[in-house]
């Protein structure tokens, strides 16, 4: 063989035999970030199921990228607290971190943090985007958090700690000064299921705006007949004495009770199912109840699925027996052995001697667990989780209406 050939041979030998001797060590390496993968994994999925389980009402979409040298993490949560907790774990993988996460409230909303509802109903949506899924809604006057502000859209924390998105049109953004202004100013609230703010007390047939039970608005001024009135964005209009009432004679008049629970929920009776839907407009079943918790000066958790964790358990034997006017009753797939309880509905119980509940299920109507009763719900009767009890009883998730100044 000439001694070219054999040389090239040689060094072929040689590169193979490197490449070989180098496969340990690529192993080694390859396995020790394979386990810091997976220990970032494990660390990032534990803090967001500690901080933001109910992705409904809490914020945590971060994500890890690291290598040998570094990590990274972006995205965005509203909860400081787990953003801390996730960098202090991170720091026993030895690495620097780099973080590029953004807090909410972030510097988009600058000075405007508040948000006020300026028309009737605002649609709040899952994304930002007028043809994302209706979320929730909230109503004339109602305070809302703002978090980031994207495009035309919003996104919201409401009263109730449901966050989504809103679009522009439906709502007043406000400084601070001016939320504290409208949160201490003299309120009315409207009354009644249905109505209007009329342009003149001269000319109801000119309006500045429809109303919806609850609603709020700042007062300017009154007379024997109309209640002058100022929309957040400060238009000017009168509303009907005999429809509404100034809003801290109200509550200081308030006294939650079952009759007053069983007198709101009547005067929805008709009203049509929305999902999504919170008011006098359409609403869907926990939309229902929250309304009708709303007329008795409490903010309650907006879905079934959440309502069902506040208040206090009041029939484990699901036997109907233990109940009383007003308790939540809740429906839905029970839990198997390998499945969980789904809640999927939510009804108010009259506690009379038919065994009626008021709820909203194709339109706010009464059914029975009564087999001989005309109203009957065989459906809902057969799908009963339990129930809880929210008047009377001290919970966080169960919290007095703003505005009392």
């Amino acid at each position: 063989m000439p001694a070219l050939s054999k040389l090239k041979t040689l060094t072929n030998l040689t590169r193979i035999w490197f490449a070989l001797s180098l496969i340990p060590i690529l192993s080694v390496v390859s396995c020790a970030d394979n386990e810091n993968a997976r220990k970032i994994a494990e660390i990032n999925e534990r803090i967001e199921n500690e901080f933001a389980p109910d992705k409904r009402v809490a914020v945590y979409d971060i994500e890890i990228v690291s290598d040998r040298n570094s990590i990274r993490i972006k995205g965005e949560t509203d909860q400081p607290e787990a953003l801390n907790r996730l960098k202090e774990e991170l720091k026993s993988l030895n690495a620097p971190i780099e973080d590029e996460v953004s807090l909410l409230p972030d510097e988009s909303v600058g000075n405007h943090p508040y948000a006020l509802v300026n028309n009737s109903v605002a649609n709040i949506r899952s994304s930002p985007k007028h043809s994302a899924e209706l979320a929730t809604q909230a109503i004339l006057g109602t305070g809302l958090k703002v978090l980031k502000i994207e495009g035309d859209f919003y996104r919201v924390r409401t009263p109730d700690q449901y966050i989504s998105w809103v679009d522009h049109g439906g709502v007043q953004l406000m400084t601070q000064l001016e939320y504290d202004s409208w949160s201490t100013a003299p309120k009315v609230i409207y009354l009644k299921t249905f109505g209007h703010v009329y342009d003149s007390k001269d000319n109801e047939l000119q309006t500045q705006g429809d109303l919806v039970l609850g609603s709020l608005l700042k007062l300017t001024g009154k007379d024997e007949k109309y209640f002058e009135v100022a929309y957040p964005d400060g238009r000017i209009g009168y509303v009907r004495r005999d429809e509404a009432e100034v809003y801290l004679d109200w509550l200081d008049e308030l006294n939650p009770s079952p009759n007053r629970l069983e007198l709101y929920a009547r005067s929805l009776l008709g009203s049509p199912y929305l999902w999504g839907g919170t008011s006098s407009k359409g609403m869907d079943c926990s939309g229902f109840t929250k309304t009708a918790f709303r007329m008795n000066g409490l903010i309650i958790p907006r879905d079934a699925s959440q309502q069902i964790m506040a208040g206090k358990d009041v029939d484990p034997e699901l036997s109907f027996e233990s109940l009383t006017k007003g308790d939540l009753m809740f429906f839905g797939k029970k839990a198997t052995d390998s499945t969980r309880q789904r809640v999927t509905h939510v009804a108010i119980w009259l506690g009379n001697d038919r065994g009626e509940f008021i709820h909203s299920s194709g339109r706010v109507k009464i059914g029975s667990i009564d087999s001989n009763a005309p109203n009957y719900d065989e459906f809902n009767t057969g799908r009963y989780l339990g129930s809880r009890r929210y008047l009377g009883e001290s919970d966080p998730q169960i919290a007095p209406l703003p505005f009392k100044n």
